[in-house]
């Protein structure tokens, strides 16, 4: 089992410009196929956020349903997928915002958060922020409130944290 930062940090691979030009990605595949990783990641972050009061976990599209699925799981918390445009099948609330390398918009059903409902937001990485803050966006509108938000990694040069200002941020890894 992996117990340390650096020995989960030893299965993140990086890749030099993807998606584009001067980007360093943080690949988490390495990690997501060992299993003794992987687990001790999600550990890591269930014990990372077990002081927080929440009803759900929401998650966006893709990595954030890797991530957010099996800690809803160990949790006992229901999962709301949050999507990139045109994927959900009912009624959608959507926001638009801005990626380090373009522009996105994403959604999630209306009747996912009752009012009053608190509510983790968990992804795989917080970069810009942008992502994190149009969804607790959608959460808001819902009449939820955000109790945290929970990531693997943090790219801290990239100043996400300021972006979710008044938001309890945690992170597992940080770069």
């Amino acid at each position: 089992m992996y117990s340390t930062s650096t020995d989960l940090k030893q299965k993140i691979r990086e890749i030099q410009d993807f998606p584009g030009p001067g980007v360093l990605f943080r690949d988490i595949t390495p990690l997501l196929r060992d299993a003794d990783g992987f687990r001790s990641a999600i550990e890591g972050m269930a014990g990372m956020v077990e002081d927080l009061e929440f009803d759900l976990i929401a998650g966006p599209e893709s990595r954030g349903f890797i991530i957010g699925c099996p800690l809803a799981i160990v949790m006992g918390k229901g999962f709301i997928p949050v999507r990139k445009d045109g994927k959900l099948p009912f009624k959608t609330r959507r926001a638009e915002y801005e990626l380090e390398y373009g522009r996105a918009v994403v959604e999630m059903h209306t009747d996912a958060i009752m009012p009053g409902q608190r509510v983790l937001l968990v992804d795989d990485l917080l970069a810009t922020g942008g992502t994190a803050r149009a969804i607790c966006g959608l959460v808001e509108e819902s009449g939820g409130t955000v109790a945290g938000l929970a990531f693997l990694i943090e790219l801290s040069g990239l100043n996400g944290r300021a972006a979710l200002e008044g938001h309890d941020v945690r992170t597992l890894l940080k770069y």
